[in-house]
């Protein structure tokens, strides 16, 4: 038989949270954000369920044609443009909408052959400094595109860097206000985050682009998690026993020895490791349901298999589930923000960093 570890993708919660969203911002339009292959769930797998959304937003060429190739006809954007000129062709082939975050983006506009005109947003930097034009530039930057026959309409973009917390967006908005006041064209401001917990038509824009909030986890967790955001989660990473060991006290588990039982006690081995994707450096004690029983991680992780404490499960043994984030057995739960948290990361990584060669699969 396959080894017993498998990644289940759940529909109805992705079309689910994609409501959630929605509520949200009820005047906005949505884009249901799915780069990094849908944030490690299958651009292809996701797509159904997020087909209520208005478009879609990624990053890749690669991944727009495959949602082309999917049959949506509706809008697609690329959240950091295009890459090399040549990038343009494709984007006019496949009417594609482009962020522009800096000057070369628009010489490259400026140069390109097209007969028909293609949507820009063009960015500002307004605290994140990561891309966009600063405020002083920003106003010339939408000069120029306004006055390029390649551009048939500008709107504009910025992305918050603390909507999940202190210090908030009250000065990134003021700098988006003030570079784009009396600019016309479409906004585009709010994040996961910012949709959630900024809930003022100023920030909902015209356009809102939900992306972790979708995909099951709290874009300000720990202050909140996704049961009081009303979300649910749509990955379940879950394996199963293939081994039990006694220990005595002083016995030690695993690599490095970096578990010492103080008791005599039963652990299980898990069939999963840091080359599925589940992080190495989770230490003893990281949340995992056995059987739907809540438990912990036990010594290192290998890159195959990990071990847990079958203490609270003591009628565990080879071939009991083990659910190491998501739906579990007897309606069980176990969000991967949960499991990141012990991991020192966040849930996002975990998702992105689920390993090919586990097998997937979608359910309703």
């Amino acid at each position: 038989m396959p080894r017993p570890i498998e990644a289940l993708i759940h529909r109805h919660a992705l079309a689910h949270n994609l409501a959630r969203a929605r509520a949200a911002a009820p005047d906005a339009r949505l884009f249901a954000v799915v780069k990094a292959n849908a944030y490690g769930h299958g651009i292809e797998r996701a797509y159904e369920a997020l087909r209520g959304a208005d478009g879609f937003a990624l990053l890749d060429l690669a991944e727009a044609e495959r949602v082309r190739a999917l049959g949506w006809r509706g809008p697609v954007l690329l959240l950091e443009g295009v890459f090399e000129p040549r990038d343009l062709e494709l984007v006019s082939r496949l009417e594609l909408w482009h962020v522009v975050h800096c000057r070369e983006q628009i010489d490259w506009l400026a140069a390109h052959k097209t007969e028909r005109p293609q949507r820009v947003f063009l960015k500002l930097n307004s605290g994140m400094n990561r891309l966009g034009f600063p405020p002083a530039a920003f106003r010339a930057a939408w000069a120029r595109l306004d006055a390029l026959p390649q551009v048939g309409e500008v709107s504009l973009m910025t992305h918050f860097s603390d909507a999940d917390g202190a210090p908030g967006i009250a000065h990134q908005l003021a700098a988006f206000e003030d570079a784009a006041r009396d600019l016309p064209g479409e906004r585009s401001l709010a994040n996961s985050a910012a949709i959630l917990r900024h809930r003022v038509p100023a920030v909902a824009g015209d356009w809102v682009r939900a992306g972790i909030l979708v995909y099951g986890s709290a874009p300000d967790f720990p202050a909140h998690d996704i049961g009081h955001w009303g979300l649910q989660p749509t990955m379940t990473l879950r394996s199963r026993l293939i081994g039990v060991q006694p220990l005595e006290p002083g016995d030690t588990v695993g690599y490095g020895s970096s578990f010492t039982a103080s008791a005599r006690m039963r652990i299980g081995v898990v069939a999963c490791g840091y080359a599925d994707g589940y992080p190495r450096h989770c230490p003893s004690g990281t949340p995992v349901l056995v059987d739907g029983v809540a438990t912990g991680t036990v010594g290192r992780v290998s890159m195959d298999m990990l071990a847990v404490d079958l203490g609270p499960v003591p009628t565990a043994g080879p071939g009991s589930e083990v659910t190491l984030w998501g739906e579990g057995p007897h309606g069980t739960r176990l969000a991967i923000d949960e499991v990141a948290r012990a991991a020192g990361t966040i849930g996002y990584e975990l998702m992105c960093a689920l390993a090919a060669r586990v097998p997937t699969r979608s359910v309703d």
